[in-house]
């Protein structure tokens, strides 16, 4: 397997974080699944402010094991898990939502596996870079109390085409 990330880490706030978990109206009975799951914000902010349950994919070994120490510490084992590895080879068809903070290049080629791997009426929420070939179904340029300026896009799976 190759473990060299495509996208570098960069954090997203936790305030990005719970407004791309509205946005795809997250619920408690949800799996939401975070590609390229980083420190683990959006797993540990959709488990306990949306009690949903939530997977992370990460290829870092150094971040798999600083999220399970947080997962640990915070009591979360029963609602969230993180996989070890590619998030191009992880089964994604359990979640009923799918976050990711890729580079447009890495959506573009994911894109795929999220046509073919997830079920209808499920969310994709990107962070800062569309889906080239979809339709968001809803965009937002959302404000941080800072100041800075995110752009976060849904889309509904099947996804509308790009006319």
């Amino acid at each position: 397997m190759d473990q060299t990330p495509d996208v570098p880490f960069v954090p997203t706030s936790e305030e990005v974080v719970r407004r791309m978990l509205q946005i795809a109206d997250v619920k408690s009975s949800d799996v939401v699944f975070d590609l390229g799951a980083g420190d683990g914000r959006v797993l540990i902010i959709a488990a306990q402010e949306f009690n949903a349950k939530a997977v992370g994919i990460e290829i870092r070994k150094d971040f798999v094991t600083n999220i399970e120490k947080k997962i640990k510490e915070l009591k979360l084992g029963d609602r969230v898990s993180i996989i070890h590895g590619n998030f191009f080879d992880v089964n994604i068809s359990r979640a009923d939502v799918v976050t990711m903070f890729l580079l447009e290049s890495v959506n573009k080629r994911i894109r795929p596996k999220l046509e073919k791997e997830l079920k209808h009426g499920a969310k994709v929420v990107s962070h800062e870079f569309k889906v080239s070939g979809w339709k968001p179904d809803y965009f937002e340029r959302f404000v941080c109390s800072d100041g800075s300026k995110h752009d976060l896009y849904l889309y509904i799976m099947p996804p509308e085409k790009e006319q």
